[in-house]
């Protein structure tokens, strides 16, 4: 029978040190969480429209919708994407070709100051290419 008794032989010496430093670590996630919270509105729009306001509840959104903008001079963009009048039936026709069965949600975002004749061409060619399911994007009101 073995009894583990204290001798000299094991003073001086110490125990290995079995703790982890964490406070690199929390540095490291701190400066990562202020990057992606810098970072994360850019990403939201790449077209720089002057939305209209609007008192209306956000949609609840099951697959990614299809953007399109007008910018203040009348340029459209599909997905960020340039499109001229000409090519604007041809690459909508696609979207909801490649959509399936349900055609896919659109969000229209126009900027304030354009000509409405202008939206509803646009308007008009998504109905035409069978994408019915338009949402107008407006800037939130704190107004009640």
């Amino acid at each position: 029978m073995a009894v583990n008794l204290p001798s000299s032989r094991g003073k001086g010496r110490r125990a290995p040190m079995a703790e982890i430093n964490v406070t690199p670590l929390v540095d490291v996630m701190l400066v990562l969480l202020i990057i992606f919270m810098v970072t994360a509105p850019l990403l939201t729009a790449g077209v720089p429209v002057n939305l209209p306001e609007s008192r209306a509840k956000p949609l609840e959104q099951s697959q990614k919708p299809i953007q399109v903008s007008l910018d203040d001079s009348g340029r459209i963009y599909v997905d960020d994407e340039a499109v001229t009048d000409r090519m604007l039936p041809d690459v909508l026709a696609r979207r909801a070709g490649a959509a399936g069965a349900e055609p896919p949600q659109v969000y229209l975002r126009a900027d304030r100051g354009l000509d409405y004749g202008r939206v509803m061409l646009v308007m008009g060619e998504l109905n035409r290419a069978g994408l019915n399911r338009v949402a107008l994007v407006t800037v939130g009101s704190d107004q009640q």
